[in-house]
């Protein structure tokens, strides 16, 4: 088995720290009170970053295809490529289960 190299290991929390900055941007998105119009940033954010978990998806799914008909051998490239997709959608589910929480505690609001 190939082992995981420094360098493969980085890029791997690289990725996983650029989808934090994006939802802590769109956590941090400002609104304008009094203003009718909202800013677009957290829509947009969202959008982004489910577009990339999407494309981690895709990534592993293609590696795991190539490992499986025999296009690589790279059991470790795969399994990281696996992990990062994980990690993404359990980030994205985290958020979506918070997002439905707040709209369900400000629904309950006594006005």
């Amino acid at each position: 088995m190939k082992a995981i190299d420094s360098s493969q290991l980085m890029a791997m929390r690289q990725d996983i720290i650029a989808q934090n900055d994006v939802l802590k941007k769109a956590a941090s998105a400002s609104l304008e009170i009094g203003s009718s119009q909202v800013q677009p940033a957290f829509g947009v954010a969202m959008v982004s970053a489910v577009r990339e978990v999407s494309a981690l998806q895709r990534a592993a799914g293609d590696i795991t295809e190539d490992y499986t008909i025999g296009k690589t051998n790279d059991i470790a490239g795969v399994m990281m490529a696996k992990q990062k997709s994980s990690l993404g959608f359990e980030l994205t589910l985290q958020v979506r289960n918070k997002l439905i929480k707040a709209y369900q505690d400000i629904m309950t609001m006594p006005v």
